[in-house]
């Protein structure tokens, strides 16, 4: 996949957590200038950040929150520049979750994550459809398959930023924009083509910020 897009520089926060290396690669091969960081100072020159995320939310938030990250996250979606979560990355960006016991989470959307019922089975793992419900800056089709890997979902998100949806038993939140706060619940870095074309419009988003 080629692009126009001048290269701009996106942080890919490392706090233990994520596919770091795929996520690196895939924005790459778009045409962004990624760089993995353990420093939250890094997010400052950074044009855009990606917040990876595997395993449970509250070992993550606790990580985020004594590496400085909580707080410096907290600041850059302030400052106006497009943030992007993954999987568990996507719901750190909400209110609580009852995962590990119930906590916090950074706040940047209203919503908590709790554990999914009524689904065929858990872990979710595999290719699931995702539907549009309402025009998405990262989302281009009505509606295309990514790949998912989660036993817990958000909830009482907000309808406004609700912008795609999957169905696994119940209807789940696969993505989420306000402003410049997206994410999605699948893994886009593991999701072949698609996944590429929709880091390819968050490439466009971060540059039409710059």
């Amino acid at each position: 996949m080629t692009t126009n897009f001048d290269s701009a520089p996106i942080a890919i926060i490392d706090y233990g957590r994520g596919n770091l290396r795929s996520v690196q690669a895939a924005l790459s091969r778009v045409g962004a200038r990624p760089f993995v960081s353990a420093d939250p100072a890094a997010l400052t020159g950074a044009a855009g950040v990606v917040l990876p995320g595997v395993g449970s939310f509250h070992d993550a938030f606790t990580t985020l929150r004594s590496l400085g990250f909580a707080a410096a996250l907290r600041d850059y979606a302030a400052s106006g520049r497009p943030l992007l979560g993954l999987c568990l990355g996507m719901q750190l960006l909400f209110d609580e979750a009852e995962e590990g016991g119930p906590g916090p989470g950074l706040g940047l959307l209203r919503g908590r994550v709790v554990r999914l019922e009524g689904t065929p089975r858990l872990p979710h793992i595999g290719w699931n459809l995702v539907r549009r419900c309402r025009p998405s800056v990262l989302m281009g089709r009505e509606a295309d398959h990514f790949f998912f890997v989660h036993s817990y979902g958000a909830r009482d998100v907000e309808d406004a930023c609700l912008t795609a949806t999957t169905e696994y038993g119940p209807i789940i939140p696969a993505v989420v924009e306000k402003g410049n706060v997206m994410g999605t619940q699948f893994h886009p870095e593991r999701s072949g083509a698609a996944g590429l074309e929709l880091f390819e419009r968050f490439l466009g988003v971060v540059r039409g910020c710059s």
